[in-house]
């Protein structure tokens, strides 16, 4: 059994959480995901089996595009709403000045990564060090902020500022550091209240079902999953030098392929050879799927 399922995560369940019962749907352990959805989120959580693990690190590499909700005047340690209390107060901010500060997100910024991260420092994970009051210096990333936008009116509610957003980033943005960014450049304070996540890649929310409706119907291809890249299909003579993972001439012009037998299953995936440009090496080599 080689594929992935299309999830759409539900709130107050991990990502692990949603593995676990794929594993116990198809009997094997074999089985991950292709980045981490906090509890609190919900939407598109791509789970791949089998030899189509082999994927999941090309498919994270992808962007991704989220509906978050903000609400002003209340700061907390993780950044979201589910984080401890550590600061309340009144925002006075003009929708014009709101507008104008999301706006000038989009492109790259450096981000610092969330305290409440899993991100390793000196070997260990930056939410021990924050559990154990531990002070550490956060490392910043440069991120890419491709799109954004406010979708909703701008709410004033119990001394609260409210609104949502679409926003499509790289691999590695941290929405939560995203709105605590917004909150400090506007002179106040935020968290992110919601979030789900819409895309990932080509992948679309509309495409993914709950994991309790997933069935072994619902399993996308191998070659499915990678139909967005160029697709040659080989002779069985090729075939064996892909198989064997040997370095052939880029004849097909292209940085990426995608090679099949004639029978249409995936042998591998090819990238430009970095030290001979007139050359491909193969980066995932799936052996048939």
């Amino acid at each position: 059994m080689n594929g992935a399922f299309f999830i759409d995560k539900e709130i107050n369940c991990t990502s692990r959480d949603v593995v676990n019962e794929i594993v116990k749907k198809c009997e094997t352990s074999k089985v991950g995901h292709t980045g981490t959805l906090d509890p609190l989120a919900t939407g598109v959580l791509v789970v791949c089996v089998g030899k189509a693990t082999k994927l999941v690190n090309m498919l994270t590499c992808e962007h991704k595009t989220y509906e978050a909700e903000i609400t002003l005047g209340i700061e907390t340690d993780t950044y979201d709403i589910t984080g401890n209390i550590l600061k309340e107060e009144i925002p006075n901010i003009s929708d014009e000045e709101i507008i104008n500060v999301v706006n000038s997100f989009k492109g790259e910024y450096e981000q610092e990564v969330p305290i409440y991260s899993a991100v390793k420092i000196n070997g260990k994970k930056l939410y021990e060090y924050a559990r154990e009051g531990k002070e550490v210096e956060l490392p910043k990333r440069l991120v890419s902020i491709d799109d954004i936008k406010i979708i909703s009116d701008i709410k004033r509610e119990n001394n609260r500022i409210i609104f949502n957003i679409d926003v499509s980033v790289s691999k590695g943005t941290y929405i939560r550091s995203l709105v605590n960014d917004i909150a400090h450049k506007l002179n106040t304070i935020g968290v992110m209240s919601s979030l789900r996540r819409t895309k990932l890649g080509d992948i679309s929310i509309s495409e993914c079902k709950s994991i309790d409706d997933i069935t072994f119907s619902d399993m996308i291809s191998v070659k499915e999953l990678l139909k967005r890249y160029d697709i040659v299909k080989v002779s069985d003579e090729l075939k064996k030098d892909i198989l064997n993972g040997k370095i052939i001439d880029n004849i097909y012009g292209k940085n990426l392929i995608v090679f099949c037998d004639l029978e249409d299953k995936v042998l591998a995936i090819y990238k430009k050879y970095d030290k001979d440009e007139t050359k491909i090496k193969p980066e995932i080599v799936l052996g048939g799927i």
